[in-house]
């Protein structure tokens, strides 16, 4: 068994939070996944990270402690559940931050790290169900940004909004809660990985990409283009120059079993090129 069915007050560094999602049954959802003592990868759900108390938000590389219990209804190991829902209190312990060019996270980050996406797909297939991982790729080799449909799907918000987004006011009456806004694009790398013939192409879903979007559109008044320049510029241009990259990969549950590559990437992981000393 990779980890145990119940895991009283779980010890667990956050490494990845993904674009919010409507949910019919908590509003909003966010794919929150992090390595459990610093360790092994371990997927928490449902977290409606947004409706959550200032006191229950946490960024990322944040140290969180936590009831957690094996999710039953997901095959993927990795996946577990607060032990009271979105009821469950957890706390914020502390927050690594980014001292001596990322060195602390660095040394939980970077235990375990793949070069090939063809040894995680079969280790994915295997009895394993590795669904979690960290990847270095060999080359970055482009950044694609594709338009996307602008509104949720009427479905999802129809469904979200029987949901958890409603609270009460000071008044006692009900109100509701406004939906994250939905990205108009779509954004991935084109990578090769350890063995590759040909580029892969992976959707990134981190939040952290989502966030970028909006504060560079606000700096270019609204501009979407100049906005996905920008967007683009530190993806791309700055991250492949002056940081050493590395993937959060996460494999969806719908596609596990029945896509050839189910992988997108969760999260990206760019500490600063460390300068290498000439020994002559």
């Amino acid at each position: 068994m990779y980890l145990p069915p119940e895991i009283p007050k779980a010890r667990v560094l956050i490494t990845v939070k993904t674009y919010p999602l409507p949910s019919r049954k908590y509003g909003e959802l966010v794919c929150t996944a992090g390595l459990l003592n610093g360790e092994k990868w371990i997927r928490i759900y449902p977290i409606p990270f947004r409706f959550l108390d200032d006191k229950g938000q946490y960024p990322k590389y944040s140290w969180i402690e936590l009831d957690l219990v094996r999710k039953n209804s997901d095959f993927r190991p990795e996946s577990y559940s607060p032990r009271l829902g979105i009821d469950e209190h957890f706390e914020v312990v502390e927050s690594i931050d980014t001292a001596n060019k990322w060195a602390v996270r660095k040394e939980y980050v970077l235990q375990e790290v793949f070069t090939s996406m063809t040894e995680l797909i079969k280790l994915a297939k295997s009895e394993q169900k590795k669904s979690l991982a960290t990847l270095k790729p060999v080359e970055i080799v482009d950044f694609v940004i594709e338009e996307e449909e602008r509104e949720w799907k009427e479905k999802w918000l129809g469904q979200a909004k029987q949901g958890t987004i409603f609270e009460l006011d000071d008044q006692g009456r009900m109100k509701e809660r406004d939906l994250i806004r939905k990205l108009p694009y779509k954004y991935s790398y084109r990578f090769l990985s350890a063995g590759d013939d040909t580029p892969r192409k992976l959707l990134i879903e981190d939040w952290e990409i989502g966030a970028l979007y909006w504060n560079c559109l606000t700096q270019t008044d609204g501009d979407e283009e100049e906005g996905n320049q920008l967007v683009r510029q530190k993806y791309f241009d700055t991250f492949r120059q002056k940081n050493d990259l590395y993937l959060f990969v996460g494999m969806t549950h719908q596609y596990h079993n029945v896509s050839p590559n189910p992988f997108v990437i969760i999260g990206v992981f760019y500490p600063h090129k460390t300068s290498q000393l000439s020994l002559f």
